[in-house]
């Protein structure tokens, strides 16, 4: 039988690698399909999964049964961006309570695409649809970032690599490995403060109607700086 993906389990954790591509129709040895994965997954009595990501990407639907899955499961889940999770892959990156990548891998995050023919009727039809399915990405995104949906979308619209660094202050990683990538995780989170005071300052309205969250924002940049003055 062919091996589509590696799961393995130790105690009350599992370790998922998905390095490959993600296709409903798994030829090779790496390639990955929903039906194969989510059905052991739903299996699993663990507490925590750990999910290990290297991948072009692949069939929309079948990620989104992926990250569905994974969503779905009682276990903590940790997704690890161990080289790139390009396209339906960073969807699936998306799944994880924590979202960690090392300093020396990247995101890459783009609208769908695919082949159609027929009259013009059935080529604006593929055309909506495309844009449903990009919504679909888009919502597993905004459920974390700390950017716009305009601005994810911005991203998609430009077929966006992103960087460790990057991933992180826009909130689609949430830990960056490495003692370098540390250091700017601390100037990333407190340039997104500032920002985040600075816009209640010049917008009156805003100031007066969220007045709890400016306290918030405060306390939290205080936290950060008085970290960043012990470093």
């Amino acid at each position: 039988m062919k091996k589509y993906f590696a799961l393995e389990t130790k105690e009350r954790e599992a370790d998922i690698t998905i390095f490959g591509d993600i296709t409903s129709w798994p030829w090779m040895e790496s390639d990955v399909s929903s039906y194969n994965l989510s059905k052991q997954i739903s299996m699993l009595d663990v507490d925590v999964i750990n999910v290990h990501l290297n991948s072009y990407g692949g069939e929309v639907a079948e990620g989104l049964a992926i990250y569905n899955c994974l969503k779905q499961h009682m276990a903590k889940v940790k997704t690890y961006c161990d080289g790139f999770a390009c396209s339906i892959a960073s969807v699936i990156f998306m799944s994880g309570d924590e979202r960690i990548m090392s300093n020396a891998s990247a995101l890459m995050i783009h609208n769908p695409w695919t082949y159609t023919e027929g009259n013009a009727q059935e080529l604006r039809k593929t055309a909506d649809d495309l844009d449903k399915m990009t919504q679909l990405s888009v919502n597993a995104y905004k459920e974390h970032v700390n950017i716009s949906e305009d601005e994810i979308k911005q991203l998609l619209d430009e077929e966006s690599w992103l960087t460790p660094q990057e991933a992180l202050e826009y909130g689609f990683a949430t830990i960056v490995t490495g003692a370098e990538a540390q250091a700017k995780y601390s100037q990333s989170v407190r340039k997104s403060v500032l920002q985040k005071l600075l816009r209640q300052k010049s917008d009156p309205k805003q100031k007066d109607e969220v007045p709890e969250e400016k306290e918030n924002l405060m306390h939290l940049f205080a936290g950060i700086s008085q970290k960043e003055g012990k470093r």
